[in-house]
């Protein structure tokens, strides 16, 4: 159908909400919005879905998550009565229509006879990659659109290991889920049977106290916490989403009693009224945690993003002001005190792996491999972080250690199979603990790394290209790159170049190797001076990343390469 035959279907449905009808004539005087709401369904991909809020079959709304939560369901009655009866886990954060959003998709699943386990209130991603394990339950719905702006929820599926589904189950679940012609269509339980249903239980305080059981574990070094956790200045914000609650009882716990909460930012807020975007990996989102630790001479500040899967933090610099540290820092600061406080402690496996996605430094390597620690590259995305750890678990080859990607997503203890920002904080506040100790603040810790492992220096540019247009320009750019294929780049020659599509290495003389990873949309070049560029589009915004890395032999010439990166980019995609 085209797109007007598919808004006339919207219109003519009688069933809809007040709120989906009035908009759906407002869309009628604009056929360019009207346009980009119907064109296409709201695309299901392995990272499940997300985008803004309305009416359409490319907006967020209780139809399209009917459809997501149907093809679930249809999925789920393919496998054997046992496990379709394991039921699915179900949780929310703080925007605009997720408690709805889970009850949706819980009625959805008792329609068909499967249990749904639904949170009593909104929690963090992690703890639903937890309560997926807790109650061994068969799969795992979030509702979330992470660090987007107010206008966006999104929808993530989970697997029965507590990881965002594998490539293999993601495919197989999103043909179910394409099937569907109209979302309209699909039948829910009813309100009033949904509330008596026994096939949807409310959970909540039990489930807290068991995770925060686990989170004592990621503590290292307890004599030290609590020897400088009575000393130790730490501002936490939770960005009005729902890492309050954990955070602060995860800190107290551990031991960590002289930190203070951003007020104003405390509250569960689904229009984010403090920030241009709650996201923990832009500076602006600091604005309130930095005016606080200034007042307080605060040791360190740490941001977690609305749904607590992602961690950011800003450290004490010499002059008193604050400097917001790039993901990569973060993960270098975690990776060498995590590997030397179990070496100082005798307790640094043989066998010891980290993990990172290839789009993450390089200094993680080098870190890891002053420790004789292994370091595995996964594809981008904390999914294959956790077929790892699961693969690790089950053929006891290696020891997880930690893992983490770039974009502010870190885990430490693998109770959780994805990126978690409750247990990176109660960890991040220990590494700053370590150096306080020392006379030092975590700012003097990262140069110290610089200084014995070399100047990294890496920065992601991101391209937002929304709607049709977008969509094929995205397209186009890396057909461009595929074909073009970049012989050097900023004047530096190209040495070897990574395609993760058609699983190839091609080397500067022409000889192919194969890639043994599963395939993405992922082009990475490897430069003669050891820099590296990777491009690939967002998996779950309508954006182009470009991942620009380099190693220098000061913060200065670093800084330059980052620049020289910069505009060979630029000119590259005018």
């Amino acid at each position: 159908m085209s797109w007007e035959q598919v808004y006339k279907q919207w219109v003519q449905e009688d069933s809809l909400p007040e709120e989906l009808k009035k908009e759906l004539v407002e869309l009628k005087n604009n056929s360019e919005k009207c346009e980009d709401a119907f064109y296409a369904p709201l695309e299901f991909g392995t990272a499940g879905m997300r985008g803004i809020l309305g009416a359409g079959i490319n907006r967020m709304n209780i139809y399209t998550v009917r459809q997501a939560t149907e093809g679930l369901a249809r999925f789920m009655e393919t496998q054997d009565s046992e496990t379709k009866h394991r039921g699915v886990a179900i949780a929310y954060d703080s925007r605009h229509k997720s408690p709805e959003f889970a009850m949706e998709a819980a009625k959805t699943l008792a329609q068909h006879g499967i249990p749904a386990y639904v949170f009593e209130s909104l929690r963090p991603t992690p703890e639903l990659s937890f309560a997926v394990r807790y109650l061994n339950a068969f799969a795992g719905i979030m509702i979330t659109a992470s660090h987007n702006p107010a206008a966006y929820n999104g929808y993530k599926v989970y697997g029965e290991d507590g990881g965002q589904m594998p490539p293999a189950d993601a495919d197989a679940l999103t043909s179910y889920v394409r099937e569907i012609e109209n979302p309209l269509k699909i039948e829910v339980l009813a309100d009033e049977e949904a509330k008596s249903s026994e096939l949807i239980t409310i959970i909540g305080e039990k489930l807290d106290n068991a995770y925060l059981k686990e989170i004592k574990a990621v503590t290292i070094n307890q004599e030290l916490v609590n020897e400088m956790g009575k000393e130790l200045k730490l501002v936490y914000t939770p960005l009005h989403g729902t890492g309050k609650m954990l955070g602060e009882k995860a800190l107290k716990q551990a031991g960590f009693e002289k930190f203070l909460l951003v007020p104003e930012q405390s509250i569960a807020d689904p229009d984010f009224t403090t920030v241009k975007s709650p996201n923990p990996e832009e500076h602006s989102a600091f604005e309130y945690a930095i005016r606080l630790g200034e007042k307080e001479g605060a040791d360190l500040l740490i941001a977690t993003d609305p749904d607590a899967d992602r961690l950011g933090a800003a450290v004490r610099l010499p002059d008193g002001s604050y400097q917001v540290l790039t993901g990569n820092q973060l993960g270098a600061i975690m990776i060498q005190y995590i590997l030397e406080a179990h070496k100082q402690g005798g307790t640094l496996p043989a066998n010891a792996v980290v993990l990172k996605s290839i789009v993450s430094s390089e200094l993680a390597t080098a870190i890891a491999s002053k420790y004789n620690t292994k370091m595995v590259d996964v594809l981008t995305g904390f999914k294959f972080i956790a077929e790892k750890i699961q693969q690790y678990q089950e053929d006891h080859s290696q020891t997880f250690m930690f893992g983490f990607e770039e974009s502010y997503g870190y885990l430490v203890k693998s109770f959780v199979r994805d990126k978690d920002a409750i247990q990176a904080l109660v960890l991040l506040a220990e590494v700053a603990a370590y150096y306080k100790k020392q006379g030092k603040t975590l700012y003097d810790g990262l140069q110290d790394i610089f200084k014995e492992y070399g100047f990294f220096e890496e920065k992601t540019i991101s391209i937002t290209l929304s709607g049709i247009e977008g969509s094929e320009k995205i397209k186009a750019l890396m057909k461009k790159f595929r074909d073009e294929s970049l012989t050097s780049f900023a004047g530096i020659d190209v040495s070897q170049t990574e395609d993760f599509k058609a699983l190839t290495r091609t080397m500067a003389d022409g000889t192919v190797e194969s890639l043994t990873t599963p395939p993405a949309d992922v082009l990475k070049y490897f430069l003669t001076d050891g820099s590296w560029i990777a491009i690939r589009p967002s998996g779950t915004e309508p954006k182009m990343k470009f991942y620009l890395a380099t190693k220098a032999s000061s913060q200065e010439d670093a800084n330059q390469k980052i620049s020289a990166f910069e505009k060979a980019i630029s000119a590259l995609t005018d």
